[in-house]
């Protein structure tokens, strides 16, 4: 049986779950340098992590224009690194047809709703 030796410093990218929150939480709030969160922190729906830290997120806004956008939000990802998540984040950005990836006023409504609940704890 053949075994697969893995990098320590190989790259893992996931969907964001709600047990991710407070990391994201952190790395949005350090990299604004803010004290509570805003409607930039957005809905977060893909991250990457290096073993079990977060490094970076993508998360869904809006444009001024009100279309639906991603942002990149963290650090301590080579060029290359941050380059590969932020096609990955395109090609999950296209595929994904739910409301809040389709609907400007269903993620306004959403994003409104997290960063509420988010600034509570």
């Amino acid at each position: 049986m053949e075994t697969l030796l893995q990098s320590r410093d190989q790259l893992v990218y996931a969907e964001v779950y709600i047990s991710d929150m407070l990391s994201l939480k952190n790395i949005f709030l350090q990299s604004q340098t803010l004290q509570k969160l805003n409607q930039n922190f957005g809905v977060p729906f893909l991250l990457v992590k290096k073993e079990d830290t977060v490094l970076a997120f993508a998360t869904l806004v809006l444009t001024e224009k009100a279309e639906i956008t991603f942002k990149i939000y963290g650090s301590n990802l080579t060029e290359w690194e941050k380059r590969s998540f932020i096609l990955r984040a395109e090609h999950y950005f296209k595929k994904n047809k739910t409301a809040n990836f389709r609907n400007p006023e269903q993620l306004k409504s959403s994003i409104s709703r997290m960063v509420s609940w988010l600034n509570v704890g």
